[in-house]
């Protein structure tokens, strides 16, 4: 991809985290660290879109991730300029074409940090392709180093809880880690950040690791960023399952230490001789 292509983007930063009191179990007053989530309404060539409740570690990330993933811009392209102002608590982007594919789509519409969007559409299902087989399966080891790495990682969540973690690997090399106070915008960051990589930045097959369950605009999400393998911290749900099986995403729930349940696509793991004994 020509440097020239890029959006220009600002590059923001806001404190993650303040200080609150509270009580602990002994009676006791204590300052302690909680995340701190702030609006960000998107605007694009002028338009409201919508407004994301985020964390704002990569704010920039995280509206072109979403513009992406919600299929409101076809590629990296076609946006010119993302500019972040966290004093009015907006993002504006301008597009090359000076418009959107949201024909028939809802906007100015408030996304919250809930358990679900709600903001994916059902028409995204048909556009997506299955994806194709991989040289080789996932080394069962290699899941195992995924889980293992996430879990000595030092992240925000370690500090103030109440966050969720989106990461993306190469193999068991981590290239991005987000976290945002909810699984979506930290997904959407990290798609945003994949589309301002090189094309040769991730030359073998990536897996992605979440924190936050399997639910079926997680799998939309993966498949649209070509992620064979999703691994999960916590569950699934049955048509996160049904759009796994189309799509050919294997997915991985209950992943802690060494062990995990697979749902689909088990062909995609080379299982371990030593785990099956």
């Amino acid at each position: 991809m020509s440097i020239d292509a890029l959006p220009r983007i600002s590059q923001t930063s806001v404190p993650l985290t303040q200080p609150v009191e509270a009580t602990d179990e002994r009676g006791h007053r204590v300052v302690v660290q909680i995340p701190a989530e702030r609006s960000l309404t998107l605007y694009v060539d002028r338009v409201e879109v919508v407004t994301l409740m985020t964390l704002g570690a990569h704010p920039e990330w995280l509206v072109l991730g979403y513009l992406l993933n919600q299929k409101l811009v076809d590629s990296v392209h076609d946006i010119e300029a993302i500019t972040v102002d966290w004093e009015v608590g907006a993002a504006a982007v301008s597009t090359r074409s000076k418009g959107l594919n949201a024909e028939g789509r809802p906007v100015a519409k408030t996304i919250t940090t809930g358990c679900g969007q709600g903001s994916m559409y059902a028409d995204l299902i048909d556009t997506l392709k299955p994806i194709g087989d991989l040289p080789q399966p996932i080394a069962q080891q290699t899941l195992t180093a995924i889980v293992d790495r996430v879990r000595q990682q030092e992240t925000l969540y370690k500090q103030a809880g109440s966050v969720h973690a989106c990461a993306l690997f190469e193999g068991t090399e981590l290239r991005v880690l987000i976290e945002d106070v909810g699984r979506h915008n930290a997904l959407d960051s990290i798609a945003g950040w994949s589309a301002l990589q090189p094309r040769d930045c991730i030359t073998g097959h990536p897996i992605l690791y979440t924190t936050g369950r399997l639910t079926s605009e997680m799998i939309i999400k993966a498949a649209q960023m070509r992620v064979p393998v999703v691994i999960s911290r916590s569950g699934t749900t049955e048509m996160a399952l049904e759009v796994a099986t189309r799509v050919r995403v294997c997915t991985i729930g209950r992943a802690l230490n060494r062990r995990f349940l697979c749902y689909t696509h088990p062909w995609r793991i080379a299982f371990s001789a030593e785990a099956q004994t």
